[in-house]
Formats: structure tokens, C-alpha cells, sequence
């Protein structure tokens, strides 16, 4: 990976800090589509990306995966639990964001890293290296530091979390591309979100062209704001290695918490900052743990194959993560459709 040339690393970069800033900012956009609400944006968004998506592998002409991929009955029923599960981290996210709990929303995404391993433990019986569980019991007793900060579960964090680790394990057994997939996935929620869109406006209750052409096309464009950054993040796989994806996903939701702080003036009392800080030397111990043992892998290899300092192995960001690096979720097919 470190072979490959400095203009195409920095447009790796550039596409990466592209992607998840787009992701980061979302929260800015979701309240621009009031007064609709969250189950009728959430609705659009599904029928805009399947007709953007579809558009852009038409361009491209990219259909041979749709054949073998419809001769193939475990893979679709494993795309159409991907996009049940999605459909959920979607819709809450729009919720949570347009009813004034987008640092809590922040939160489902730095602690989704951590659900996502304690998931592999339990689901796929991996082994963790003792600094990961230290990571998975300190985010636990974030958990529990919020439950008293909130006066309740942090169910949104939670529900975002457990939605996308689900979403990550599916895409990872499915092994299909990330503009694709996309398809897929809005092909199968098209017909539902199209019905119930069309029932809203048999009620009168459709916002889309009762609030004027602004607000329509505002509507239209959740499918560009879906698919671009995923376009981005493709170019930016393709080119980057995936531990430097892993340290870039932080960004999103580095940009969330503060845009809920800063921004939208959310309360943050102490005890909410104390989950906070819980979660943040969670990542940081998980971070410091995969580094480690990134390099690690490197110099092991460069001993193998006789490769100095200077060559391909030995520079950590392009040794291949192990299970439950930085993040586990850097997987390239578990990174695909932020909110």
C-alpha cells in the first residue's frame, strides 16, 4: 500500500477527510427538511439513493454483480436483513437529530467500534488481546456513567451502535461493493418507502409539494447526500490502507459531538462529560492497542521478506488490521452507509 504514489495517497487522504466530514456534518442538514417528518425524510432517502445510485452504475456501467448476485438466494436474504437493519439506524438517526439529541447520536458512532468487538467476541468467538477487553469494560462503565448522567439507558447510542455493528457483520458475510450494495439495499426498501410516500400524499399530509420547490428538491437531494460521501469513501479505500480508514471514521463523529455542543447548544452536564471522557480513553486504549500490534505485524514481515525500514511492510499504516483493529468497523464493507 505504501508503494503506491504520493499523489495517489493524497488523494486517498483528501477523499477519506472528504467522506467523513460529509458524514460528520450531516446533522446540519437533516433539520433543513422540516416540517416534514422523521418517517417521510427517511422515506425519501430511500427512494432518491436507489435512483441516484442506479444512475451512477449506469454512467459507469456497473450491472454484472446484479445477475450473479439475484442467482444467489442467501445473499439476498442477507441484503435485505442489511437493509432492515440500516432502515432502523437511518430513521433513528434522523429522529435524533432533528428532536435535539445529536450528541447522543455522536455517541452511538464513537461507541459503535466497541459493540462491534464485544459482537465478535460473542458472535464469532474471536479472541481478544487483553488491552481490547480493557477498552470493551471501560466503554461498559461509560454506559452505565451516562445511564445515571441521562436518567435513563443512552437508548439512542445504543440503538445507532447495535444497529450499525449488526449492519457491519451482515455486509461483511454478504462481500459486495459499496456503491453496489447501496442498490441492493435501496432496490429492496424502494417499494415500501414509494407506498408510504404515496399513501402521505393521498392523506394530504406529503410535504413535498405542499412546502414549495426548495423543499422538494431539499427532499430529492438526501440521495446525493447519502451516496456522495460513499463515493468518496470508496476512492479513498482503494487507496489508503484501512487502519488510516479506522483513525478517519473518528471524525464523523468528533464532528457531530461538537456541532451538538457548539452549535446546537446541547446541555452537557458533568456527569455526561465523565461518560465521555469513559468512552474517549475506551478508543484511545483500542487505538494504542491496534498500533501496537500493527507494528508489530510489520516488523515480523519485514523480517520474513527481508524488507527494511524504508520498504512497503514497515510503515504501520499499511500492515493489515487484525481483528478488533482500529476500528474493527474499518472493514471495507462496514463502513458504508453513515448516517
Amino acid at each position: 500500500m505504501t508503494g503506491k504514489p504520493a499523489a495517489e495517497r493524497r488523494t486517498g487522504l483528501l477523499n477519506g477527510f472528504a467522506a467523513y466530514g460529509m458524514w460528520g456534518l450531516v446533522p446540519l442538514f437533516w433539520p433543513l427538511l422540516k416540517p416534514a417528518g422523521a418517517v417521510e425524510i427517511l422515506a425519501h432517502r430511500m427512494v432518491w439513493s436507489l435512483l441516484f445510485v442506479a444512475a451512477a452504475l449506469l454512467l459507469i456501467r456497473r450491472w454484472a454483480w446484479l445477475g450473479e448476485l439475484l442467482r444467489q438466494p442467501r445473499r439476498l436474504a442477507l441484503i435485505t436483513v442489511a437493509a432492515a437493519v440500516i432502515t432502523v439506524n437511518w430513521g433513528v438517526y434522523i429522529w435524533s437529530v432533528n428532536s435535539g439529541h445529536v450528541v447522543e447520536a455522536s455517541l452511538g458512532y464513537f461507541i459503535n467500534p466497541l459493540v462491534t468487538i464485544a459482537m465478535g467476541v460473542l458472535l464469532l468467538k474471536e479472541r481478544l488481546r487483553p488491552a481490547q477487553w480493557a477498552a470493551v469494560g471501560v466503554g461498559a462503565a461509560a454506559v452505565l456513567v451516562l445511564t445515571v448522567g441521562y436518567g435513563r439507558p443512552p437508548w439512542i447510542s445504543l440503538c445507532l451502535a447495535f444497529s450499525f455493528a449488526t449492519y457491519g457483520l451482515v455486509k461483511k458475510k454478504v462481500n459486495l461493493g459499496g456503491v453496489e450494495s447501496l442498490a441492493a439495499e435501496t432496490a429492496i426498501q424502494f417499494l415500501p418507502a414509494l407506498g408510504y410516500l404515496l399513501w402521505l400524499s393521498a392523506r394530504g399530509d406529503s410535504t413535498f409539494a405542499a412546502e414549495g420547490a426548495g423543499h422538494a428538491a431539499l427532499l430529492a437531494a438526501t440521495g446525493i447526500v447519502t451516496a456522495l460521501p460513499l463515493v468518496c469513501f470508496g476512492a479513498a479505500a482503494i487507496r489508503v490502507p484501512l487502519s488510516t480508514l479506522g483513525l478517519l471514521q473518528y471524525l464523523a463523529p468528533v464532528f457531530q459531538f461538537l456541532l451538538g455542543v457548539l452549535y446546537f447548544k446541547e446541555a452537557m452536564p458533568p456527569e455526561r462529560w465523565a461518560g465521555f471522557a469513559l468512552v474517549w480513553l475506551a478508543l484511545v486504549l483500542l487505538t494504542w492497542d491496534a498500533l501496537r500490534t500493527a507494528r508489530r505485524a510489520a516488523r515480523a514481515l519485514a523480517g520474513r521478506t527481508g524488507v527494511r525500514a524504508g520498504g512497503v511492510p514497515a510503515d504501520v499504516t499499511g500492515a493489515a488490521p487484525t481483528a478488533g483493529s482500529v476500528p474493527a468497523a474499518a472493514e471495507a464493507g462496514t463502513l458504508e452507509a453513515k448516517p
